[in-house]
């Protein structure tokens, strides 16, 4: 378990409290108030056991004239506390939306006093994180679909393993307690098929090494349009794409068709940001196999749409950092600030030894820095002549290494023979 200081423990929950305070096995720590506790978990990360133990005795004395001062009082007491994964004599400081899970008796999951549970022994799980607005989240065992047995994760384990949507992670877990509406993870022993330990020295994602994308994406589609794509302008786990092109040339379509089909892909985390589009497509979106992560239309301003674009970028570096492959679908570039586009462009690319992130972003024109460009023929897709590729528009840097020598041959000949 990592260190954690003080400014952490204080953004953190009473339940995330007594859970950290759990695993530094404190006695009597449900009977601390929060600072006290916070102050009991920095001594005993520090390392000095005797220190930890006087804490709670002199809770014990004054914690029970405390409560009874607050019964007295007309303060919230068992009663009237909300339910949840938190204490039931303290006021819930975050609520699980669903509905609640039955918990075990009394008599099979509690000791003669003190409330505290026996010991039992943990059951090792492993689910997709599903994370809620007030940073915490669960393990959703049957993913999509929440159910009564996934897991629920503290907001402090999320932070310490920087936890985002999609990440497939695994440990132990223990019961509910009383109170509690689900099983809670005890710890996280893996991420994405990886140690826990092992990601968390990886280092930042930019300064890992990175290399030319070798893993082609085969699209397999009848469109005219997605046929001569996957032909002739390949692309790859890692490759950052542009789709370009004037007004009505087909570059919101052709995304969300790509965005259809790469969804189908096996291990690959599909993500879509809408930044400028028109409410009409904000709709059509909403309705797709794959909903954005994040939406606004072209009446925002570039902040807004900066953001819009970075908050899913974000998650996916994150994800490819841990060893995960991940797509992110732009529509589109043209209004964000100049200094936006390119970071978010930039980002893709293929770690050595490690995952992906591909970018697909369409734009009026190409940004550079590109390893694949699409470009549309405005003329062409209004008269319905498909497909509407402008081939010398468009190419792959380095095809030979998505489909071959030959593959790389046969584009290089279509491309002649276009020019003609």
């Amino acid at each position: 378990m990592s260190i954690l200081d003080r400014a952490t423990l204080e953004e953190s929950t009473l339940a995330d409290l007594h859970a950290i305070a759990s695993e530094l096995s404190i006695d009597g720590y449900r009977r601390l108030r929060k600072g006290d506790l916070i102050d009991t978990i920095i001594t005993r990360q520090g390392g000095d056991v005797a220190a930890a133990a006087p804490a709670a005795d002199e809770e014990d004395e004054e914690g029970g004239a405390s409560r009874r001062r607050r019964g007295r009082r007309g303060g919230r007491g068992r009663s009237g506390s909300r339910a949840g994964n938190g204490e039931a004599d303290e006021p819930a400081e975050e609520e699980s939306p669903a509905p609640a899970a039955a918990a075990p008796s009394d008599r099979a999951t509690r000791g003669r006093r003190g409330g505290e549970p026996r010991e039992e022994a943990a059951e090792t799980v492993e689910g997709v994180v599903e994370l809620l607005p007030n940073g915490s989240g669960f393990v959703r065992l049957s993913p999509p679909e929440p159910s009564d047995a996934d897991v629920y994760i503290s907001a402090a384990q999320v932070k310490r393993c920087e936890l985002v949507n999609g990440d497939r992670v695994s440990g132990p877990r223990r019961p509910p307690h009383r109170s509690e509406r689900f099983p809670s993870l005890v710890r996280i022993d893996t991420v994405n098929g990886r140690p826990a330990e092992e990601l968390a020295d990886r280092g930042r994602f930019d300064d890992l090494p990175a290399e030319f994308p070798t893993q082609r994406f085969e699209l397999g589609a009848e469109d005219p349009t997605l046929k001569a794509v996957d032909l002739l302008t390949p692309f790859g786990r890692g490759s950052r794409v542009t789709i370009t092109g004037g007004s009505w040339a087909g570059k919101s379509h052709l995304l969300r068709q790509l965005a259809e089909v790469l969804a189908a892909q096996e291990d690959v985390s599909v993500h879509v940001a809408l930044a400028g589009v028109r409410p009409e497509e904000l709709s059509e979106w909403a309705q797709a196999p794959v909903r954005p992560a994040a939406a606004v239309s072209f009446a925002a301003s570039a902040e807004a749409q900066d953001n819009a674009v970075e908050l899913v970028v974000d998650q996916a570096r994150r994800l490819a950092a841990r060893g995960a492959d991940a797509v992110v679908l732009i529509d589109s570039l043209d209004g964000l600030h100049p200094l936006s586009a390119r970071k978010a462009l930039a980002a893709a690319r293929k770690l050595r030894d490690g995952g992906s992130l591909t970018v697909i972003a369409t734009s009026a024109k190409p940004l550079g820095g590109e390893t694949t460009v699409i470009a549309l023929d405005a003329t062409l897709a209004m008269s319905g002549r498909h497909p509407a590729l402008n081939l010398l528009a468009s190419g792959t840097l380095r095809p030979e290494l998505l489909v071959g020598a030959k593959g790389a041959q046969v584009i290089t000949k279509e491309r002649v023979k276009a020019a003609k």
